[in-house]
């Protein structure tokens, strides 16, 4: 099975996006990788292979414990802003 670039065009149109013909090509070209990296696992014989739930083993020890510390110093939060005004961080405007 391979991607042609009106598949691409296709899926682009229902996600709403407009792609160049370039943009379109690269596209194409990157799915049919991925489908021929798909094939290539297709081949290995996993039917003794229990299926997962996640790709690593997460287990309740994985996680830290939730303990309550002390917050962050208002100074200390400020010396890693990259712009701050007395006692707020500066951000750029966002909102018109």
């Amino acid at each position: 099975m391979s991607v042609t670039k009106n598949d691409v065009q296709y899926v682009a149109n229902l996600a709403r996006l407009q792609l160049s013909d370039d943009e379109a090509e690269g596209l194409k070209e990157d799915l049919n990788k991925i489908l021929g990296y798909i094939e290539t696992l297709n081949e290995l014989d996993t039917s003794g292979v229990e299926p997962l739930e996640h790709v690593n083993e997460i287990t309740a020890t994985s996680f830290r414990k939730d303990e309550a510390k002390e917050p962050l110093d208002h100074q200390d939060a400020l010396k890693n802003a990259p712009d701050a005004d007395s006692d707020y961080f500066r951000v750029p405007r966002v909102i018109e």
